[in-house]
């Protein structure tokens, strides 16, 4: 099997949509309303204003992996003096195609693209299953996020 890996376009993104909806759903999300439209969106808007940036594994024209890292900017602070943050989402593996190195290629294409971006820190609420991954490349548990919700 050879896995293509490319950056998440427009002409993908009806089925990333899907694969995200799938995602949430399979980490438990309960709401009953229907996110397309808002994540269309969203995601036509920053995929196109650069702060939104997705890798894609593909088998044949087949999604089996996807990433997602949106930019956002806060005051500079101590932890992150450049204020540029990464929000890391999307992280998601086909299972049957899981434990081949597929999130960790494509988590290491959106961190570099963070750092490209000029980011100074990186952030992601993990599933579960996410923090062996995260935790062996060199993230760290914060426990300090609270939420609050509107």
């Amino acid at each position: 099997m050879l896995l293509k890996y490319k950056r998440l376009t427009e002409k993908e993104l009806d089925t990333f949509i899907e694969i995200r909806i799938n995602q949430l759903c399979e980490e438990g999300a309960k709401e009953n309303i229907d996110l397309r439209p808002a994540l269309q969106n969203y995601y036509k808007k920053h995929l196109s204003d650069g702060t939104f940036v997705s890798w894609i594994a593909l088998d044949n024209d087949k999604i089996v992996g996807t990433s997602g890292m949106s930019f956002v900017e806060k005051p500079p602070y101590f932890g992150c003096p450049s204020g540029k943050i990464g929000l890391l989402s999307s992280m998601y593996t086909n299972t049957n195609y899981r434990r081949m190195g597929i999130a960790k290629e494509l988590l290491n294409r959106v961190v570099d693209e963070a750092r490209a971006y000029g980011c100074g820190t990186i952030q992601i609420t993990a599933s579960d299953m996410g923090v062996k991954l995260y935790t062996a490349c060199g993230f760290v548990h914060n426990d300090n996020f609270m939420q609050y919700k509107l």
